[in-house]
């Protein structure tokens, strides 16, 4: 690897701006300091007026390989996650065959490391019956367990009140849950065939996947978690009757977090009309008193990390009815400019991105010298210009689908590098490494 050497950026990092110098050798981060010189070959990046953070690490993704490849692969949507600044992430378990056995998560492994632009770790998927495999887990190498306690793509509902009891009785690390009541929705379902038929108009989606449907789950998922003292991590908050079930004290003194996503913290249901399918997400995007209390409790620390759930489906399956149009989208491209864009509306300082990108998603899930901008840290990193433009065009949309939510917006900032582990490999619109990503380890006694 060769050495990179990054001149007078503004450095975002542990809640303060500085100028300087970040000096990469190999794989970490050997010096920060003030005009950094050295003698031996080297490149040299020019970060002047350019902002240099922790790259994002984005704990809920799902990039669809193996066996939906036609939605996703592991290649493309790395690919769109580097370009975005995401230089880690953790990728779930609904693949084809879901990863519900140690033996295929490892097989997921092995596909990262061959095509992974990125940095990966894979969950393993819980179900009713595979108990055995979660006593399994390696847990220094495998991020965590997740749970769907509300039905999504890909059909892994744990809705056995026994097999929930033992996951989080037995798993040794952090239990990552998709918390919507799949009563509460079938009943809804069943509402809205009656009044629509089969012409249910996309506006209804977070009326059927209700606000009481998440809480209702949250809750049963937080009771569970203090019966038998599991960490407990709730994805994809939605509601603001939610935050109610959260604290807002410092993350090393929780044991149960949460998180929010981008959609729910840009969308509301006024843009249903417009979009319709296209942010069709489970749990569904509601109204924008749920947006502004999201936003509001990820500044006070109530909400602790931001991700995406990005999951693409091809234009052609989105193009369905509500019944038969798939519920998620890609949007790992897009992440940074729209929360640098949240900044310029005054919503989130770049301070609060850095936190809730890279340094609690590290200190969450125990990630091994990564999430920080330190001295033998590995060097994960990306500099991104505030007065640049980033415009969402099909042609320049990377994720296999090639399509986007935001398509046709224009955000003002623009990534310009990504380091990933010591490697350059986007550099102003183009990819220019090659998917050299590493398996991340975490540290747990």
């Amino acid at each position: 690897m060769e050495s990179i050497l990054i001149k007078n950026a503004i450095i975002v990092n542990e809640n303060s701006r500085v100028s300087g110098d970040v000096l990469v050798r190999g794989e970490r981060i050997e010096r920060i300091d003030q005009n950094i010189n050295i003698d031996h070959k080297f490149k040299e990046i020019n970060g002047e007026g350019l902002y240099l953070i922790p790259g994002l690490i984005d704990d809920q993704v799902h990039f669809r390989e193996p066996g939906l490849t036609h939605k996703g692969e592991i290649y493309s949507e790395s690919m769109a996650a580097v370009a975005g600044g995401v230089t880690s992430f953790m990728e779930m378990p609904n693949t084809v065959p879901n990863a519900t056995t140690i033996e295929e998560l490892e097989k997921k492994y092995t596909i990262g490391k061959k095509k992974s632009f990125g940095n990966f770790s894979f969950y393993l998927g819980a179900s009713n019956n595979n108990i055995e495999e979660v006593k399994k887990i390696d847990k220094k190498n495998i991020c965590g367990v997740k749970i769907f306690m509300g039905s999504s793509t890909g059909n892994m509902l744990v809705d056995k009140e026994a097999a929930l009891k033992d996951i989080f009785k037995f798993s040794e690390v952090i239990i990552t849950t998709h918390c919507e009541d799949e009563l509460t929705i079938r009943r809804n379902i069943k509402a809205a065939k009656e009044k629509y038929g089969e012409n249910i108009p996309f506006d209804q989606h977070p009326i059927i996947r209700s606000r009481e449907a998440c809480y209702e789950s949250s809750s049963h998922a937080i009771s569970l978690a203090k019966e038998h003292n599991a960490k407990l991590h709730v994805l994809h908050i939605s509601t603001k009757e939610e935050l109610k079930l959260f604290q807002d004290i410092p993350l090393k003194d929780k044991n149960i977090t949460c998180e929010a996503c981008i959609h729910h913290m840009w969308f509301s249901d006024s843009d249903y009309e417009k979009l319709g399918s296209l942010i069709k997400w489970n749990p569904a995007i509601k109204e924008s008193d749920d947006r502004d209390a999201i936003i509001k409790a990820l500044n006070e620390g109530v909400i602790d990390v931001i991700a995406t759930d990005h999951a693409p489906h091809t234009k052609q399956e989105k193009s369905g009815n509500y019944i038969s149009a798939p519920s998620g989208g890609p949007l790992i491209q897009y992440s940074l400019p729209v929360l640098l864009e949240m900044n310029k509306k005054n919503k989130i300082s770049l301070e609060k991105i850095v936190e809730k990108t890279s340094h609690n998603v590290a200190d969450l899930f125990q990630i091994n010298k990564r999430g920080y901008i330190r001295e033998g840290y590995f060097a994960d990193i990306v500099l991104f210009d505030m007065e640049s433009k980033t415009e969402v065009k099909k042609n320049n949309i990377l994720s296999k689908c090639k399509w986007s939510p935001f398509e046709n917006e224009t955000f003002n900032s623009k990534v310009i590098h990504t380091i990933v582990s010591g490697c350059h490999i986007y550099n102003n619109g183009e990819i220019i490494g090659e998917e050299t990503g590493m398996r991340m380890s975490f540290n747990r006694d």
